[in-house]
């Protein structure tokens, strides 16, 4: 259950900012728009590797001894 709220709580907010970042505010900066575009869309990655990882992740069990 922790991995989900992780996935959702982390990898979804990543992946909106890097899409805010390289849609809204790369056309705006004109000396740097290909470092916001190119910070944007990896932050987008990285969400999307997150969101994918966490709704694979699943419980081990506790051994005891």
């Amino acid at each position: 259950m922790t991995s989900k709220q992780i996935s959702v709580g982390i990898g979804i907010p990543m992946i909106v900012v890097g899409a805010l970042l390289a849609i809204l505010l790369a056309p705006t900066q004109i000396q740097l728009k290909d470092t916001i575009e190119f910070i944007g869309s990896l932050i987008g990655i990285l969400g999307v590797i997150i969101f994918i990882a966490g709704l694979f992740v699943k419980k081990t069990p506790q051994i005891t001894s």
